[in-house]
């Protein structure tokens, strides 16, 4: 039954999953480990000497900032009006004190703070004990998981924040219903987010040697690639669940990446983690299924690629020549699928122009700080006056891309190769334009988006790119006279 009891009644209100969507301990352990990736070895020992002191071990090692939570706004909202009213309002968590106490410091909104200490765990019924010593019988409860069913099973009235379906439904046959917030369900486009499908559009380098090699009429070695592109796309899906969990307070402190799914709390920590472990077996299924060897190059994309996240993307230049190699790594994996020898050409070609597109990346970045009044990146080693060296180094990076198409076009496995070799200087111009393009762009700050996503999207270079690509099908296949 539903009804609005008198406002006379204190109000208590749980922290975790509740006033936010997100859980305090969970994020604390995780900045634990990304300070000291060896304390994940040191957290089952800890939970030994039970939830109470593992609590206080992990809280008395990390900072925590209440300012940068995501907070429920609707339910906010409804606090601050019930306190304007003069209402008592009381924080009441199984969280640390210490992060509890940061979260009523920041809001300012509660008299009065319950929380788990160095001698006791504060949940379920240890929770309700300490709630009717501090108010007595009579007080409303705000909750959202069936660990709290025996504090509302005790309170005059329940606030139902975030519940589940099921949950609230049983609540409402049982206690009085003061207000209910519901759980936003998890979207079909949250989750494209958070598994960053778009990115899988990157993947596609993995046919590279496949049309380089002039077999894409082989049906046998397209299934073998598809069956590669989701190998690879469902092991970036995974790693990047897990590295958003990683750049969770960096993300928050970020204008736009403040509103991914982790930092924004619409997808919670464990689910996420889920998925990741799921994404990643599936995705080592495949790989296996395609050869033994090929899921090795994707053992070694996922390591690398998560060595990248945890390690070296906060170091200056040293992050941008992983992103490159990170590419390159994917033709390289093509080559292995389809068993066919990957040219040093190609491998050189591909180093210089990811190189200079990852630097695209961090420039418009810097940029976009830069037009923020900000004066450097947060979580990496990149200050807005680097601009001066990295936008040089980013065009040089570009321009020995097209001098290694050039020699490329001159060497003679190509004039062997291609019914007419001249033909692909055409190519080489569309290159200078295409990444000279792109630099434009980033300088303007227009910049918004991952360049190799970019570029797909973009019409213009999307449009090069298809004249470039059938220039070098015509080059291949067709003589047209003399070299041009």
């Amino acid at each position: 039954m539903q009804n609005n009891p008198a406002a006379g009644w204190p109000m208590v209100v749980d922290l975790d999953g509740t006033l936010t969507p997100t859980d305090t301990l969970l994020e604390s352990v995780i900045q634990l480990i990304k300070q000291a990736p060896l304390n994940l070895l040191r957290l089952p020992f800890w939970l030994l000497k039970g939830s109470a002191a593992f609590k206080e071990t992990v809280c008395s090692r990390t900072t925590f900032s209440a300012a940068r939570l995501p907070y429920r706004e609707a339910f906010l909202a409804y606090l601050r009006s019930e306190k304007s009213k003069g209402r008592q309002i009381i924080l009441a968590t199984a969280a640390h004190i210490s992060i509890a106490q940061r979260v009523s410091d920041h809001l300012a909104l509660f008299d009065d703070v319950l929380a788990s200490d160095t001698g006791r765990n504060l949940k379920g019924q240890t929770k309700l004990e300490a709630i009717q010593e501090k108010v007595g019988a009579g007080f409303v409860y705000a909750g959202d998981s069936r660990a709290d069913t025996p504090i509302w099973s005790a309170a005059q009235a329940v606030i139902l924040v975030g519940a589940s379906a099921g949950l609230a439904k049983t609540i409402r046959q049982r206690s009085t219903i003061e207000r209910e917030f519901p759980k936003e369900a998890i979207r079909w486009s949250t989750w494209a987010r958070a598994l960053r499908v778009h990115q899988w559009l990157k993947n596609l380098l993995l046919l590279v040697p496949l049309l380089t090699a002039f077999s894409f009429m082989d049906l046998g070695k397209l299934a073998t690639m598809a069956l590669a592109f989701l190998s690879f796309s469902f092991a970036a899906s995974a790693t990047y669940l897990v590295n958003d969990l990683w750049d969770l307070d960096s993300d928050r402190a970020h204008p736009r990446k403040k509103s991914r799914p982790f930092a924004s709390g619409r997808i919670p920590i464990l689910v996420g983690l889920a998925v990741a472990g799921c994404l990643l077996m599936l995705a080592f299924v495949l790989a296996l299924a395609v050869s033994q060897a090929f899921s090795l190059m994707l053992l070694l994309y996922v390591i690398l690629t998560s060595t990248y996240s945890w390690m070296f993307k906060e170091y200056v230049l040293i992050d941008v020549i992983m992103l490159s190699l990170l590419y390159t790594l994917r033709i390289l994996a093509g080559s292995v699928a389809i068993a066919v020898v990957t040219s040093a050409w190609l491998l050189a070609f591909s180093v210089f122009m990811f190189l200079s597109l990852a630097l695209v990346k961090r420039c418009a970045e810097l940029i976009s700080l830069e037009q923020n009044g900000k004066a450097a990146a947060r979580g990496r080693d990149y200050r807005v006056t680097d601009l001066a060296v990295l936008c040089p180094l980013g065009v040089a990076s570009a321009m020995s891309a097209v001098v290694v198409f050039g020699l490329f076009i001159n060497s003679p496995d190509t004039q062997s190769r291609y019914a007419t070799p001249g033909l692909l200087w055409l190519v080489a111009i569309g290159l200078i334009y295409w990444l000279a393009r792109l630099w434009i762009k980033t300088s303007r700050g227009e910049m918004h988006d991952d360049p190799v996503i970019y570029a797909i999207r973009d019409r213009g270079s999307r449009s090069t790119v298809i004249v470039m690509g059938i220039v070098m099908l015509v080059a291949h296949f067709f003589i047209l006279g003399a070299d041009i």
